[in-house]
């Protein structure tokens, strides 16, 4: 059976959640998960700077994490396993500011999401998993910084019930120092979506986002 790519457009503006080519057979099953140009003919710009793999275990949460300046859109699949997949839009003035949209992310069902730049991204693992990010820009660990998963403001309903409960999470020491929502306003004032920038292109668009004034000083 083959499946052709799908795109469905979500509250999110920018986010996009999508089933890739996908040609299944006695032998197994041939996947196709980018394509440059079937992208741009549906109206999305993704340009890949890196790519990266994760390998978690059951319980594992990676979250939430954005990166301060130069934000980085990413090509997200769970390539096996599942994962609960969550994105919080820190763009200030966006329309679906604060707002946050799960999906669930499986390694049989190929499907993977558009994170646009300029969200938090995170996700808690339901079963062992591999996942992929493929980046439209480069990561700077001087940058690197996030929300803490479980903030208040945001609010996040994991599905903790699928791990057993809380007291199977595991959380690294770098996620359990991450910041709260408040603390990330006080300090940065979330991200800017300059619409002067934003092009038109075809039926979708291409965001071009910066940093609030407070993290340009930071990082001059």
């Amino acid at each position: 059976m083959i499946q052709k790519f799908e795109f469905k457009e979500t509250e999110i503006k920018g986010l996009f959640e999508i089933t890739p080519f996908n040609a299944d057979d006695i032998r197994g099953c041939f996947t196709k998960d980018y394509s440059k140009e079937v992208f741009e003919d549906n109206g999305i710009t993704h340009d890949l700077a890196e790519v990266f793999y994760t390998t978690s275990y059951k319980g594992v949460i990676r979250a939430l994490h954005f990166q301060r300046v130069k934000q980085q859109p990413k090509l997200v699949r769970c390539i096996s396993g599942h994962v609960y997949d969550v994105v919080v839009d820190l763009r200030k003035n966006s329309s679906t500011f604060k707002k946050w949209l799960g999906f669930d992310l499986i390694g049989t069902k190929h499907n993977e999401i558009l994170v646009p730049a300029g969200c938090a991204h995170g996700y808690l693992v339901l079963e062992d998993s591999i996942v992929s990010y493929k980046c439209g820009e480069k990561f700077y660990g001087e940058y690197d910084d996030g929300i803490m998963w479980n903030d208040s403001d945001i609010n996040v309903k994991w599905p903790l019930d699928k791990i057993g409960g809380i007291e199977n999470l595991i959380l690294a020491d770098k996620d359990k120092n991450l910041q709260t929502f408040k603390e990330f306003m006080t300090k940065y004032g979330a991200f800017e979506m300059d619409r002067n920038t934003t092009q038109k292109n075809g039926g979708g668009y291409k965001l071009v986002l910066w940093p609030s004034l407070a993290v340009l000083q930071e990082a001059a």
